[in-house]
């Protein structure tokens, strides 16, 4: 790393030199997209956000029973910045790590990692296969249903939610506009009609 900004280039040649998996990658390309979408929802730093939320699962492949402390070590033998390495860690909170989100955009990243799964899966069971033209209720529908995505957890969802004081649906809707500017890069732009 040249600067003292890890850049999005740098962000991801480092996250494809630890993941192979096609489903990490459009994963990490998803909660990118709601990152940045959120940072100028918000004001905030549109590329540490995107860059923040392009790596936050760097270790997730190789080392899966390591989660969030890997990375801790890959980023600081970087050279990562401390602000960095600390948003990406509190995401595994209460999970993997002890590393409590406080920042707007470390609750941001806590809440939308999960919900862009959800999110992904509830999508791809559309006629249309897309982001482009769903809604929230089309993914609370499916939010009872312990079954759908019965790998997402929805009490980190709502303890997303409740961190940042947002509605769960406008957190799904949130999470679904940043989707949209990124549905072709992670397959859910939908079949031509």
């Amino acid at each position: 790393m040249t600067s003292d900004r890890p850049t999005r280039e740098a962000a991801l040649s480092l996250f494809k030199k630890y993941n192979q998996s096609d489903s990490l990658l459009k994963h990490a390309l998803s909660v990118e997209g709601v990152m940045r979408y959120m940072a100028r929802k918000h004001g905030e730093d549109e590329e540490m956000w995107g860059v923040i939320g392009l790596i936050h699962d760097l270790d997730y492949e190789m080392y899966p029973d390591q989660h969030c402390t890997m990375t801790e070590k890959i980023l600081r033998e970087e050279g990562w910045p401390d602000e960095y390495v600390r948003a990406v860690i509190s995401h595994g909170y209460g999970i993997c790590s002890d590393t409590e989100p406080q920042s707007l955009l470390e609750k941001t990243l806590f809440a939308v990692d999960e919900l862009t799964g959800l999110v992904a899966t509830s999508a791809l069971v559309r006629p249309s296969k897309s982001v482009m033209d769903m809604e929230a209720r089309s993914v609370r529908k499916k939010w009872t249903d312990k079954r759908f995505a019965a790998g997402v957890d929805r009490s980190v969802i709502e303890k997303g939610a409740a961190m940042l004081g947002v509605e769960l649906s406008d957190l799904i809707t949130d999470t679904i506009m940043g989707m949209r500017e990124v549905a072709e890069e992670i397959g859910l732009k939908g079949d031509p009609q």
